[in-house]
C-alpha cells in the first residue's frame, strides 16, 4: 500500500482530514495535541511508523534543559558542544530547538513544568540534570523525554551517557600495559559521573592485585581548571621533597592535564621523559602547546546524535522498554606517555632516583622483586 493510501486510511479511521494527517506525519506543529495523538496511534496500528522513522522527526518543537553553564563555551565547553551536536542532529528535520537553564540539583520545578506545559513543547531533553524530582515530573508527563549524561533512578526515562566507569578502567589499564605501576590520579569529583570514572580506575588496580588508597593515590581538585590543578599538583610535588615520584599521572580532563604538566615543568620534570601524563577527555588539546596529549576521548558529539535517535524511537514506540545507552570512549595515542621498561623502579622519575642498589633505596622496591603485587602500590613504609 502506497503512502497516499495509508494517509487516506488513517484519515478515514480517525475522522480527520487528509491534510491534518499529513501534517502530523510530517512532524508539523499546527495540529492539536488530541488530533496528533489519534493520528499516531492509528499509524502505529497500521504499522507505518517504522517506515517514516528514518526520514523525519515526528515533532516540531523540542526543549533542552541543562545547567546554565552549558550554554556558554567559556564555562563548560563539553556540554556546550553536546548542545551543538543536538542542534546539528535536528537541523535536517527542521525542528525548532529551545533552551531552558536549570540547576543540576534543587532545580526549579515550577519553571520546568511551565516550559513542559507550553503548547509548543512536544518533547524534551535533560542534559546533566540530577534532580530526582525533575526526573519524576518528566516521567509523569505525557511528552517524550530523553536524558543525556544523567540517569533516572526510577528507571522510567531513557538515557544516553558515556560509560564513565569503563572509560576510567580502560585509561588506567592502558598505563599499566605501558609498564607504569606508580600512578598518581588527579580528578575533580564534584559529580557522580567522575566518581564512576574513579570506580573504574580502582577496578583496574584491583585487577592487578594493587590496593588503591585515596589518601595516597588521588589528588582531588575542586574544579577542572588548569590553574587550580597546577596549584594542587604543585603542592603535592613540593611535599614529596626528594622522595620517589610516580612514573605517570592519570588526569581527569585536558585543562587539568595542562595544569599538571605546568606544575611538573616548573620543577624541572619533563613530560614524558621523566613522568608521563594521560588525560581522560582529549578534545581541548589547544590548551597544551608543547606536549601532544595521549588521552581517552569521552563521547561528546555522539551524545546529541544518539539522544535524537532515542527520542525518535520514543515517538514511534512510546510503550517500548526504557534503557540506558552507554557509549565507549576512544584512545588517542600521542606523545605524553612513554613505555616504562620491565624492571624499572616502582615510584619515581629517573631524575629523582638516588644511585644506590634497588632494595636499599629509601623505602621502595623494583617491580620484579618477589613480593605480593599489592606491595608495589606503596613504598615499604607507606600504608597499603
Amino acid at each position: 500500500m502506497d503512502k497516499k493510501l495509508k494517509v487516506s486510511e488513517i484519515a478515514a479511521r480517525t475522522g480527520l482530514s487528509v491534510s491534518t494527517v499529513s501534517r502530523v506525519l510530517a512532524g508539523k506543529a499546527n495540529t492539536s495535541a488530541r488530533a496528533r495523538q489519534r493520528v499516531l496511534e492509528c499509524a502505529r496500528e497500521l504499522g507505518v511508523m517504522e517506515g517514516i522513522a528514518a526520514g523525519r522527526m515526528l515533532l516540531n518543537n523540542l526543549v533542552v534543559f541543562a545547567p546554565q553553564r552549558a550554554f556558554d563555551e567559556r564555562t563548560d565547553i563539553y556540554y556546550y558542544r553536546v548542545i551543538q551536536s543536538i542542534n546539528s542532529a535536528l537541523m535536517p528535520h527542521e525542528v525548532h530547538l529551545r533552551y531552558c537553564a536549570l540547576e543540576e540539583n534543587d532545580s526549579d520545578a515550577n519553571l520546568f513544568l511551565q516550559r513542559m506545559h507550553e503548547a509548543s513543547t512536544q518533547a524534551a531533553i535533560l542534559l546533566g540534570i540530577d534532580d530526582p524530582h525533575i526526573h519524576d515530573l518528566a516521567a509523569d508527563l505525557a511528552k517524550p523525554c530523553v536524558m543525556i549524561n544523567c540517569h533516572d533512578a526510577g528507571m522510567r526515562l531513557p538515557s544516553v551517557a558515556p560509560d564513565h566507569r569503563l572509560i576510567g578502567q580502560f585509561a588506567a589499564r592502558y598505563l599499566f600495559e605501558m609498564g607504569h605501576q606508580a600512578i598518581m590520579n588527579v580528578m575533580c569529583l564534584r559529580r557522580y559521573t567522575m566518581e564512576l570514572r574513579l570506580l573504574g580506575i580502582k577496578q583496574a588496580w584491583r585487577a592487578r592485585n594493587l590496593s588503591f588508597a585515596e589518601s595516597r593515590d588521588l589528588i582531588d581538585v575542586a574544579n577542572f581548571s588548569a590553574r587550580d590543578t597546577e596549584e594542587k599538583v604543585g603542592e603535592w610535588l613540593d611535599q614529596r621533597g626528594d622522595g620517589p615520584l610516580p612514573t605517570a599521572f592519570l588526569v581527569g580532563g585536558d585543562f587539568m592535564a595542562a595544569g599538571t604538566i605546568a606544575a611538573l615543568q616548573k620543577r624541572g620534570l619533563r613530560v614524558p621523559q621523566d613522568i608521563s601524563v594521560m588525560s581522560i577527555d582529549g578534545f581541548n588539546l589547544a590548551a597544551i602547546q608543547d606536549v601532544p596529549l595521549t588521552a581517552v576521548h569521552v563521547p561528546r558529539d555522539e551524545l546529541g546524535v544518539e539522544a535524537v535517535h532515542l527520542l525518535q524511537q520514543r515517538l514511534i514506540r512510546p510503550d517500548a522498554p526504557h534503557g540506558a545507552l552507554l557509549l565507549h570512549g576512544t584512545l588517542a595515542v600521542r606523545d605524553s606517555v612513554r613505555r616504562v621498561p620491565v624492571g624499572s623502579l616502582r615510584g619515581g622519575g629517573a631524575a629523582r632516583a638516588p644511585a644506590v642498589p634497588p632494595l636499599k633505596r629509601r623505602g621502595y622496591m623494583t617491580i620484579n622483586q618477589p613480593f605480593p603485587a599489592r606491595a608495589y602500590r606503596g613504598y615499604l613504609n607507606h600504608p597499603a
